[in-house]
């Protein structure tokens, strides 16, 4: 079933209707962020490929012609290009998963998820290319088994044995990232496992200065390579401790309310000092840590879902797990530890004038922040199971009035033919003629935006238009 927003009349420009009374509302700000553009993000993925160019130069410069007549020789030198490129690779990931503020705005979470996600594949490839050429082509030179070159290795080589240790854990990391595995995975224990990278980064620094052809030698290229290790350290503790220490000690939020929003859903309330000065665009997210029994131990990524107002913030979470379940008896007064804000799904990474907006169920809570902060003209699609699922809705409404804003609710089952036919190309072309001109903001479960993302490529989208809320490092 599909239908319009219903009327909001007679309902007083500039505050929105309180869900639980009494609270204030949010100002809905007629301000549109400036955009920013793709310059950071095409310098730093300039700097990046530069950098992993110059890591492999050390080798080429060093390598004397016709030292790589036999075929063990070979074998080795492309054991140690894979080992070059893989030392560069794990410094990027761990420059990825810093959190550094620079690069999020630069960048913005979404792209640097994918980044962390396309690299790390090509960071397995490469320590596994590197062990076993090394491996294979060591045991030629020295007319081995590979299972005794490997003794040997392990034995009488410093540093070796953590080495090998750095690529199990390397493995483990790729195998807990396959999809199917992932999702089996309890969330904190599958972030457990992901935050051992660090532990990669210790194992794997001595061999690549004790053993490295290239980096055992004192001198320019060896002090490169400790510069930016020094570099990605520090980049790490700036963003994982010294720039959420400053948010937190400048904000000191707290939980102020706790609302229910449906029988699985909550809203909760946030208050704090400055908080005017908060950058916080709609549509980004924080990593957040509730102080208390049950708790303090986790941090969970949540949306907010209202722009910023310099009174409150609000998050609104579905209630999935024993977790989410605990956020509904938070009591007011408890401290809140936050990281962020971050991401790129907001007005501000808009490329064109006009978006579309397409959520599904709890999806609706960034796309509703931003609703405030998008151009007048905006369209939104929120599919949803049933009409209880039809989150915040009263307020929906009001900022489709407020915001010139054109909302279609889909109500029903994903194997209905009517919800089906809206999320085809003929149906978003249907609705939104112009669908192939806007930008186009997509949060929801996996399964619908898979569907959205091939009806969009199919109604002519292009890809740099296609937002997505990614919520990963």
């Amino acid at each position: 079933m599909t239908y319009p927003r219903a009327h909001a009349a007679g309902r007083r420009a500039g505050t929105i209707p309180s869900r639980h009374g009494g609270r204030p509302a949010a100002d809905v700000r007629p301000l549109v962020p400036p955009r920013r553009g793709p310059g950071g993000r095409r310098l730093l993925a300039v700097l990046l490929v530069v950098g992993l160019l110059a890591s492999v130069l050390p080798w080429w410069l060093g390598t004397p012609a016709g030292s790589l007549r036999s075929t063990a020789a070979t074998v080795t030198a492309a054991g140690r290009i894979a080992g070059l490129i893989a030392g560069y690779l794990l410094l990027v990931q761990v420059l990825m998963m810093s959190r550094l503020p620079v690069l999020e705005r630069w960048v913005g979470g979404e792209h640097i998820a994918r980044w962390h996600r396309d690299v790390g594949a090509t960071l397995l490839v490469a320590v596994l290319a590197h062990a076993s050429l090394i491996l294979v082509g060591y045991a030629g030179l020295e007319d081995n088994s590979v299972l005794t070159e490997a003794g040997v290795l392990l034995r009488d080589y410093e540093d070796m044995v953590s080495a090998f240790a750095a690529a199990g854990i390397l493995v483990l990391i790729g195998l807990t990232s396959v999809r199917v595995i992932r999702t089996a995975l309890p969330y904190e224990l599958w972030h457990g496992l992901h935050l051992a990278s660090y532990a990669v980064l210790l194992l794997g620094f001595g061999h690549q200065f004790s053993n490295g052809a290239q980096l055992f030698r004192s001198g320019p290229v060896r002090t490169g390579w400790i510069a930016m290790y020094a570099l990605v350290v520090a980049a790490l503790l700036w963003g994982r401790v010294v720039a959420p220490l400053t948010v937190n000690l400048r904000h000191r939020l707290r939980v102020a309310d706790v609302v229910a929003e449906s029988p699985d859903t909550v809203s909760i309330y946030l208050t704090g000092r400055r908080l005017e000065r908060l950058e916080l665009l709609g549509g980004q997210f924080f990593r957040w840590r509730f102080l208390t029994r049950g708790c303090w131990w986790q941090a969970h990524p949540f949306s907010v879902s209202a722009a910023s107002n310099g009174r409150w913030l609000r998050l609104t979470v579905k209630v999935v797990g024993a977790y989410t379940a605990d956020l509904r008896d938070l009591d007011p007064g408890t401290r809140v530890w936050a990281q962020g804000p971050s991401g790129t799904f907001t007005a501000a990474h808009r490329t064109c004038e006009r978006a579309l907006l397409i959520a599904g169920g709890s999806g609706i809570t960034p796309i509703r922040a931003l609703l405030e902060e998008l151009p007048p003209g905006a369209a939104l699609v929120y599919r949803a199971r049933t009409p209880a699922d039809v989150l915040l809705q009263r307020e929906l409404d009001w900022l489709a009035e407020a915001r010139e804003t054109a909302i279609w609710y889909v109500v029903g089952s994903r194997h209905d033919p009517g919800p089906r036919q809206v999320l085809s190309a003929q149906g978003l072309r249907r609705l939104v003629p112009d669908v192939a001109g806007r930008d186009v903001y997509l949060c929801g479960p996996p399964g619908l935006v898979a569907q959205a993302q091939r009806a969009l490529r199919g109604a002519g989208v292009p890809r740099r238009q296609i937002h997505l809320a990614t919520f990963e490092l």
